[in-house]
Parts: C-alpha cells; sequence; structure tokens
C-alpha cells in the first residue's frame, strides 16, 4: 500500500488534488482512499488531505501517520508544520518551490522535488500572484516523480472532477509541471 500526505492552506486545492489523484488511480485499476483532515477552516488555515491506493481492497480507515511520499503545496508551510512528520526513511517529499531541491538541505534524508507551481499556476489564470491554486500544477509533478500513475489519466480524471471553464487551463498547468518539476539528482538518474 502507498500512503501520500497533502500539505497545503485552505483554498490552494490540497483536498480537490488528493480527489483527483484518486480518481486517476482508480481509472487505472487501483483501490483507493482519499479524504481531508481540517483544523480551522478558513481560506489560509493549514490544511491536510490523505491518499492511499493499493492493488488489493484497502481495510484501513485512520489518517495517514507514516506517509511514503509528502506533497506541499505551500512552501512556508514547512517552516510552520512537521511535515516531515512519520515520513518513511527514504520517502519523497514535492515542494512547490522555484528553488533547487539542493536548497532544502535539512530534508536531506529524504528525497526533494521541487516544482514552481505556483508561477505555473499563475502563468495558466490559477488564482493569482498572491493566491495561486496550484493543485492540479502539483498533481502533474507528482505524476511525473512517482510514476504512480500516467499524465494522460491524470488529465482525463481532471476533465471529470473540474468545471468545464476550468478544465483545458488546469490541465495545461498540469502538463507544464510535468516537464518542469526538479528531482533530486539521485531519485532523477532513476527515473530516466
Amino acid at each position: 500500500m502507498i500512503e501520500v500526505r497533502f500539505h497545503g492552506r485552505g483554498g490552494q486545492g490540497a483536498v480537490v488534488a488528493s480527489e483527483i489523484l484518486a480518481t486517476a488511480l482508480f481509472k487505472e485499476g487501483k483501490f483507493v482512499q482519499a479524504f481531508p483532515a481540517f483544523g480551522v477552516e478558513r481560506r489560509g488555515a493549514p490544511v491536510m488531505a490523505f491518499l492511499r491506493f493499493d492493488g488489493a481492497p484497502i481495510r484501513r480507515r485512520s489518517q495517514i501517520y507514516e506517509p511514503d511520499h509528502v506533497v506541499v503545496l505551500d512552501p512556508t508551510l514547512l517552516l510552520a508544520v512537521d511535515v516531515t512528520a512519520g515520513l518513511k526513511p527514504h520517502g519523497t517529499i514535492l515542494i512547490n518551490s522555484e528553488a533547487p531541491p539542493e536548497s532544502f538541505s535539512a530534508l536531506n534524508r529524504f528525497v526533494v522535488a521541487t516544482v514552481p507551481a505556483g508561477e505555473i499556476a499563475v502563468a495558466h489564470g490559477l488564482g493569482t500572484r498572491t493566491n495561486p491554486i496550484v493543485n492540479t500544477a502539483i498533481l502533474g509533478a507528482f505524476a511525473r516523480l512517482t510514476g504512480f500513475v500516467s499524465l494522460e489519466t491524470l488529465l482525463e480524471a481532471m476533465a471529470e472532477k473540474l468545471p468545464e471553464r476550468q478544465r483545458e487551463r488546469n490541465q495545461a498547468a498540469a502538463r507544464a509541471a510535468y516537464e518542469a518539476v526538479t528531482i533530486a539528482a539521485a531519485l532523477e538518474r532513476s527515473i530516466r
């Protein structure tokens, strides 16, 4: 079983991201669970969303305390929340950041990848410069980073889950992030 924890802020789409990814994985024959955890339900407050998937039925019904992968939609959360709590040794962390993975030296016991999801979202008209909606961009990067789901299936899931007027922009952002993700050198060699 693979478990993923998303860290974002209210309004960035972490919950929707986990649901879209769950839909894509289901389309590829996996058993899935996706669910949120809210503290204070307000825009800008820290939010977590969880996803687990497997090739067999999933009986576990709890939050994810020891994820295999962590996705960080807002890099300021690295200073406010322990996003690595419980992350398995050699787990991966995907961070919405323009900085290269090597600049996150405090996380060097994990595999770090970065993608400028905020820039990509704004370039595709998703949110504003001060409040970009980065969820679909980060999913494109996650698909490339992990190889768990094809980009094509992810784009199909977006077409199903998103309003028609937003589909093209979100799909374009996912494609751009798929190409723009920067992966720590050791992992990059293994996926090429």
